[in-house]
């Protein structure tokens, strides 16, 4: 015998009746239901009580309410604005008295585009622009404006960046100008002074911004991007090989740059050394003559005081300062007196003279046959 057939088959291992494989009875399910609810509502007050019991449980659902730390909370009594919630546990009257609209306050949202655009030298190019912004004011973002993130927002955006956009040439906005000077085709755009990328974004914010403001948006624009800026397609190749030379244009001067940097602290070395150098030369010289000077009239009054004897002093003094570097002897005492020679150093030769005895013959003085060359 199997588990379950105890009980003729009729019961499970619990003893319970099994289910005779009949179609449940739906009316009899009915009248239970209908008599329980008879037993609980019976009497005059059976009805008020369950009616009480579905307003107390309504009161405690709809009566509070909880405002997440990044949030805040609108608050509108019968479909008028009555305050704003911030973040915390709040009682309020009950649904639909008072209803809480709750708006994520920290959140960074965006939006993108791609649009072509007119340039203020009439040609076209393609821009795709994101936004960021957050939500500054939860009551004049949800009700100042209809549809204002897929509508407003968007259409605000469009207009700002078409309207730097339609302000500068091309040119401003494919590159990065501000560091190059403007090239000659340029030249005919009157009044368009080159702005930066970042420049050119700032711009789109602040008008943005500005906008907004104006819609009561309650909207704080954060960033606003360029991400991709491309000319037409017909004009591409073009655009690219400028790009390059001006890549170019930029390496060249780097170059050069790194060589000034190199080359001009020499120079400047140079010419302050040189500088210095001609400036000691002028103090030395006018010290030399300032002092020549001196000697000159310190000689005059001596002069003035003992001519004869001051003239031959000088003679002297000329005649010696003249041979000192002249290795010749010159004796005018046919040999009567004795000559002091000084001994050279380069290693001369003593050799007798006939009448005037040794004398020290010089190296330079060997190749001269005559012996008394050296002295007379």
């Amino acid at each position: 015998m199997a588990w379950n057939e105890p009980g003729n088959g009729q019961k499970d291992p619990w003893n319970r009746n099994r289910s005779s494989g009949r179609k449940p009875d739906l009316d009899g399910m009915l009248k239970s239901l209908k008599a329980r609810f008879g037993k609980f509502g019976a009497g005059s007050g059976g009805v008020l009580a369950v009616v009480l019991v579905f307003v107390v449980a309504w009161l405690l659902v709809s009566s509070y309410t909880v405002i997440d730390a990044r949030q805040v909370g609108v608050v509108l009594r019968f479909g008028q604005f009555s305050r704003v919630l911030p973040p915390g546990f709040h009682l309020k009257a009950p649904s639909p008295i008072e209803t809480v609209t709750k708006v994520e306050m920290t959140q960074v949202r965006s939006i993108s585009d791609n649009v072509s655009m007119l340039t203020r030298d009439e040609n076209i190019i393609a821009i795709d622009f994101n936004v960021q912004y957050q939500v500054s004011d939860a009551r004049k973002f949800l009700y100042s404006n209809n549809d204002i993130e897929n509508g407003t927002m968007k259409n605000a955006s469009e207009a700002a960046v078409r309207s730097v956009v339609g302000a500068n040439i091309m040119d401003n906005i494919l590159t990065t100008p501000g560091v190059d000077t403007p090239t000659p085709a340029q030249a005919p755009v009157a009044g368009v002074a080159p702005a930066a990328k970042e420049t050119l974004q700032q711009q789109t914010r602040d008008i943005l911004q500005a906008t907004l403001d104006k819609y009561d948006a309650g909207i704080l624009v954060t960033g606003v991007s360029f991400q991709n800026v491309s000319p037409p397609k017909e004009v591409k190749d073009a655009f690219d090989d400028v790009n390059a030379a001006r890549e170019d244009k930029q390496s060249e001067e780097n170059k050069a740059r790194a060589y000034e940097s190199q080359v001009v602290p020499v120079a400047r070395g140079d010419a302050a050394r040189a500088a210095a150098e001609a400036q000691g030369e002028r103090v030395e010289r006018i010290a030399r003559a300032n002092g020549d000077v001196d000697r000159f009239n310190a000689l005059l009054k001596e002069y003035r005081a003992a001519p004869e004897v001051t003239r031959r002093r000088l003679w002297l003094e000329t005649v010696e300062e003249v041979m000192a570097g002249n290795p010749k002897v010159v004796d005018g005492t046919n040999g009567k007196n004795i000559i002091q020679l000084p001994v050279e150093s380069n290693g001369g030769t003593v050799r007798n003279v006939p009448g005037v005895g040794p004398v020290i013959q010089s190296a330079t003085t060997d190749a001269n046959p005559n012996p008394q060359g050296n002295a007379q």
